[in-house]
């Protein structure tokens, strides 16, 4: 079958009826795929060639039809990426050799799973393999990294001579709770006495929470989720990756996708988070708060959530990227995968002996997470409502 391969740095040369067609034919989408996204991404200057994340998409066409993408970046950096190689960056520079640029196929500061290998069908996904792997060899990277696809598609990568490489994060499962209260008598006693000692904290400091849909948020509401944002980075003595024409852009584009929970103190704003959601899964983003309250964190960032997702009969709750506080919470450990691909051997067997037994601890840590089961019984099944 014959296909037009391309490589795509703006997704205006695509267009957003035809890249969304394609995230549609996906089993494995999120929002974080569509169009509205990764435009605003690109289009505000937070993943761009200046900040070390030049769109490198690579695309094949049948005909006129977008049949296969994969979202790629050329990187001069890796910060941003949630899946740690700086070590094998430095073992580059320690034996004289360039690691960056590297290719990368992930979602710009978003650790999420999903579809990686865009494809309207089996041979479209395969071409779509064959071409990367002529791609990393005509561009002479070191590397090439592909963060958080599902499991058939990594090891579909790992047949083309890719590392898989395992992770943990955590999530929330919903069998169908009728109300918090639900959720909280299938959780042992002391979690249960802890997360209500934890919201009465912030209920007796007289805070009371505003949820604000994508559709209903205003630029003042983004403005002063802006300065939350900030506040957190600060605090880490670190720099924003987002800018605020990037909230305002998604807040714009994709407002059924977006819930803003809002904390106030006696009519005064001081904390906030942003979550991004679809009708199965509400993912946790970014959160920030401009000034202490005990506990403030987990009722805006994990409690409201919560209580969203049992409200609206969402399923799965994505809390982001590591925290295993969050197991007290509920949460349960999920093994996400990474693929990887090094152009010289040598470092290519030394990362899979590392890879090996690194995954031999992971499986070993998830093991024991799972012993310490937050929940009375077995983790949430079918819920019968009463």
């Amino acid at each position: 079958m014959n296909y037009r391969t391309r490589i795509v740095s703006s997704l205006t040369e695509i267009g957003q009826a035809e890249w969304d067609g394609l995230v549609r034919c996906q089993a494995e989408r999120n929002p974080f795929l569509s169009f509205a996204f990764l435009h605003a991404l690109h289009e505000s200057g937070s993943a761009t060639a200046r900040t070390g994340w030049k769109p490198q998409y690579l695309c094949l066409w049948r005909g006129k039809d977008l049949c296969a993408a994969l979202p790629m970046y050329l990187k001069s950096h890796s910060y941003g990426e949630y899946v740690f190689d700086w070590a094998w960056a430095d073992a580059y520079r320690r034996n004289g050799l360039a690691y960056y640029p590297k290719l990368l196929s992930a979602i710009p500061f978003t650790p999420v799973s999903g579809a990686r290998l865009l494809a309207v069908d089996g041979p479209s996904r395969q071409a779509l393999v064959d071409a990367l792997d002529q791609l990393q060899q005509d561009l002479g990277v070191s590397s090439t990294h592909v963060l958080y696809p599902p499991a058939e598609q990594a090891e579909q990568l790992e047949q083309a001579g890719f590392l898989l490489r395992s992770g943990v994060q955590f999530h929330w499962l919903n069998p169908g709770y009728r109300d918090f209260e639900a959720f909280l008598a299938t959780l042992e006693r002391k979690k249960r006495k802890n997360i209500r000692a934890e919201r009465r904290k912030v209920a007796e400091y007289g805070i009371v929470f505003q949820r604000i849909p994508g559709a209903q948020a205003s630029d003042a509401d983004w403005r002063f989720f802006k300065r939350c944002y900030d506040q957190t980075y600060a605090e880490h003595y670190s720099t924003p990756y987002l800018n605020l024409d990037f909230f305002l852009r998604i807040g714009a584009t994709m407002p059924e996708n977006i819930l803003l929970v809002v904390a106030q103190d006696r009519g005064e704003r001081i904390a906030a988070s942003l979550l991004i959601h679809d009708e199965e899964t509400l993912y946790g983003r970014y959160w920030g708060a401009l000034r202490h309250v005990p506990c403030l964190h987990f009722e805006t960032a994990y409690y409201q959530p919560l209580e969203f997702c049992i409200e609206r009969g969402i399923k799965t709750f994505e809390g982001g990227a590591q925290g295993e506080h969050k197991m007290a919470r509920g949460f349960l450990p999920q093994k996400t995968w990474s693929a990887h691909w090094l152009a010289h051997p040598a470092f290519a067997d030394a990362v899979q002996r590392f890879l090996e037994q690194e995954g031999n601890g992971i499986d070993a840590y998830i093991d024991e997470l799972n012993e310490h089961s937050p929940f009375r019984s077995a983790p949430p099944g079918p819920y019968d409502g009463q």
